[in-house]
């Protein structure tokens, strides 16, 4: 049954927007008395399709259903301005794999730099493909994309357990913290760009109460390395 975030609620109607009523009636082609998953604040309806116009779609809740696919932590992912199709990719399959949000980072090695008057386009754009792999997966949420940021200013957040992921093999791998520190509920991650975090940023985050940790052996290019870090934590986090 295909999956749609609601964008506001009246009595027992939902009502979507209409990128999904025209993806409902001409994308996916449904008719009257069609069945549909909507999510409104997290809860899971199971809604039938009572009217189609040429302009709207009418559709009524049938159904409350108990229904949570999202992880028992909320997990952040901080990852470096890079090229657009890696950040693409970056936020559709973190986003399959459960992460909460993102932040954007300006760093020493980034390859990409965002112009202040295209960041509220570029945002909506990556809100989009987070709705779109949020429906994908069966989520109840929509993970938020934050405006791009330094590190003096991300260093100020308030996360249970912050890690940065380091190049060096002599840091506790990622598994371990991990495993040390399962009661956390807040968790922040920064992953670096091409070239890695410079060795600068990486001593001025540890001095603000972020743990190293290693993905392992292997030099991951920055897109990938999120991605692994977020089925890591699914793994060790999932219920």
């Amino acid at each position: 049954m295909q999956r749609y975030f609601a964008c506001k609620k009246e009595n027992n109607k939902l009502i979507l927007n209409k990128k999904d009523l025209h993806h409902i009636k001409n994308v996916m082609r449904m008719n009257k008395n069609d069945k549909i998953e909507v999510i409104y604040d997290k809860k899971l309806y199971i809604c039938n399709i009572d009217s189609i116009y040429d302009n709207n779609i009418d559709i009524s809740i049938t159904e409350e259903k108990k229904d949570n696919n999202e992880l028992p932590i909320n997990l952040t992912i901080a990852f470096p301005l890079t090229k657009e199709d890696k950040i693409d990719l970056i936020l559709q399959k973190c986003t399959e794999l459960g992460a909460t949000e993102f932040i954007p980072l300006e760093l020493e090695r980034c390859v990409v730099k965002i112009n202040p008057s295209k960041i509220d386009k570029k945002i909506d754009r990556w809100q989009t493909i987070c709705k779109e792999a949020s429906e994908q997966a069966k989520r109840n949420m929509i993970p938020t994309v934050n405006n791009n940021m330094n590190l003096q200013k991300l260093v100020s957040l308030n996360y249970d357990l912050k890690i940065v992921c380091s190049v060096n093999q002599n840091v506790t791998n990622i598994k371990k913290v991990l495993q040390n520190n399962k009661k956390c509920d807040k968790i922040i991650v920064v992953v670096g760009p091409e070239g890695g975090i410079s060795e600068n940023e990486e001593i001025y985050l540890v001095n603000n109460n972020f743990i190293r940790a290693s993905l392992g052996k292997s030099i991951l290019r920055c897109e990938t390395a999120p991605i692994t870090l977020c089925s890591m934590v699914k793994y060790e986090y999932m219920e």
